[in-house]
């Protein structure tokens, strides 16, 4: 018996190549992938992801000198920090990209979703299928009441219960029913919270661009005016005009603060609030306000917030010749929770005991209670004002300030400086209690504290967008509550003749999960069924 054989080819055939995508194509394929619901969570992520940097990193535009000073204290990353855009996190392109990149897919899932529920919304109850008792939740029972009269009584017990009902008589071969549906707003709800996220975006990026910020120190019995020279920092959006300033001013009357004595949480700031005297415009009349933390002053939509205090030490530098060289209240910016405070005092003018120009910079700590260890030194034991002193480390020299470069005043630039040196050969450290004089070696002077004030820290910002964000937020409470507590629901209720009986049909859909539809049809069984009558007994059968 002869046999045949095929030889298979070395290689299988290959599968031709798929045709490239048209530009048109490659763009509907990537409206497409930005504009799914995955992309928008992805992109929601990042965006959360991308504001934790901003919360741990010091940010220029809300504390200008704790980011510089952070900057000088880590060398290695800060130049990182800065090429990635980590100490200005809300106004880097990547974060702009991440934010705009989440609207346009926002918008791309919202859009057709709308069209989509309009024509749910618009479209009739589906009819009762063919075979109910293949519903998950189904009833049925027999009566001699005529199939009209059930579902009379059907379509107007769920009508009563919020259903939308339509009563389908009966045609030829098809039995009358009944269908009803509820809870066609959870879908609303669920594209209203949707749509929430984007009017809060909306909101915040209004406020970015039409509004700004800006964040100053006022020393109390001291003033603020509204203008750019006065702010320590400040930034503005980009379609800001910085001339539209409200033209207010006020000024910082005075500060109290409590501080907790005892128990666990000994030392911490239980209420601070400031008294101003401010005025809306120059020559409008004084008026009075008190501001504390979340009840900022408000002037034509420009807020006034106190979020921070501290100390300003009242510091006289005295020449050679016994000339003021400095005096006034000196900044010292807190670094803990007890208030241990840095800051600088920069005297421009002095002269040396032969005559000479010299300029003179402190350096140093400031301690509202002071205590001291061998193990540790000197350190602030409480954050109030009961032991107030002062070390500072001592340099003379160029402080810099004469080259026309601008420096922080809370920063001192010691490349032009040399430590002032004491006899033995160490450098100077003066320490000051209240009211207490130091000697400057070589009759270059003395070193003076004074007394204490205390510094407001406060945040001056407009922002216009700030009305369409909340809208956003408790629109999305709204939506969000719908979504969780509306049960979209679908009944039906058939009645036909057999015999001389009537078989009637309930069945129910429950289209989310966790509803009791089971109870529902239970109660809508009992008032479709007929009630017994009552009979009264007569007294022959009672005794």
């Amino acid at each position: 018996m002869a046999t045949t054989t095929t030889e298979r080819p070395a290689t299988p055939p290959q599968r031709p190549d798929p045709p490239a995508l048209s530009p048109l194509e490659l763009a509907r394929w990537g409206w497409r992938q930005l504009t799914s619901m995955r992309t928008a969570l992805i992109l929601l992520f990042l965006l959360a992801l991308g504001a934790v940097p901003g919360s741990v990193i010091p940010q220029t535009d809300v504390d200008s000198v704790r980011a510089s000073r952070w900057q000088e204290e880590h060398t290695t990353l800060a130049p990182i920090y800065d090429k990635l855009g980590l100490f200005s996190v809300y106004d880097s392109v990547w974060f702009s990209a991440i934010y705009l990149l989440l609207m346009v897919s926002l918008v791309g899932c919202i859009v057709p979703r709308l069209r989509v529920y309009w024509r749910g919304v618009r479209a009739d109850v589906p009819r009762a299928p063919r075979r109910l008792d293949r519903l998950p939740e189904h009833r049925s029972w027999e009566t001699d009441e005529a199939p009209e009269v059930v579902l009379e009584r059907a379509h107007a017990a769920l009508r009563s219960g919020r259903y939308r009902a339509r009563l389908d008589a009966a045609e030829d071969a098809t039995p009358g029913s009944v269908r009803a549906e509820r809870g066609r707003l959870r879908e609303a709800g669920n594209l209203l919270f949707h749509l929430s996220i984007l009017v809060v975006l909306v909101g915040f990026a209004t406020g970015s661009l039409l509004g700004f910020k800006g964040g100053a120190i006022v020393v109390t019995k001291d003033g603020f005016a509204n203008t750019l020279t006065q702010y320590d920092d400040f930034k503005a959006g980009s379609f800001f005009d910085t001339d539209s300033l409200a033209p207010f001013d006020f000024t910082v009357d005075s500060f109290d603060v409590t501080f907790l004595q005892e128990g666990r949480q000994a030392g911490m700031a239980q209420k601070f609030r400031a008294d101003l005297t401010y005025r809306t415009a120059p020559g409008a009349p004084d008026q009075e306000r008190e501001i504390s933390v979340n009840h900022p002053l408000s002037i034509d939509d420009t807020d006034v917030f106190l979020i921070g205090h501290g100390y300003a030490p009242n510091i006289t530098v005295r020449d050679a010749d016994g000339e003021v060289a400095y005096s006034g209240p000196t900044v010292f910016l807190p670094e803990d929770a007890t208030f241990r405070s840095f800051g600088v005092v920069k005297v421009n003018d002095a002269k040396l005991a032969d005559g000479r120009d010299t300029q003179i910079g402190l350096e140093g700590e400031f301690y509202p209670t002071y205590g001291f260890t061998d193990a540790t030194g000197p350190f602030a034991a409480f954050p109030d004002s009961k032991n107030p002193a002062i070390s500072m480390l001592a340099y003379s020299g160029d402080l810099g300030t004469d080259d026309g470069d601008p420096q922080s005043v809370y920063a001192l630039d010691k490349s032009g400086l040399k430590p002032i040196l004491k006899a033995d050969g160490k450098p100077l450290r003066i320490d000051l209690a209240l009211g207490s004089t130091a000697k400057l070696p070589d009759g270059m002077g003395t070193v003076t504290f004074d007394g204490l004030s205390r510094f407001v820290k406060l945040q001056v910002s407009h922002t216009p967008g700030q009305g369409v964000a909340l809208a956003g937020v408790v629109l999305a409470l709204v939506g969000l509550l719908g979504s969780l507590f509306i049960r979209p629901r679908r009944v039906w209720v058939r009645a036909r003749r057999e015999g001389r009986r009537t078989l009637v049909e309930v069945a129910g859909l429950d289209r989310s999960a966790g509803g009791d539809l089971s109870g529902e049809l239970d109660e809508l069984v009992e008032r479709l069924r007929p009630k017994p009558p009552t009979t009264t007994a007569s007294p022959e059968e009672t005794t």
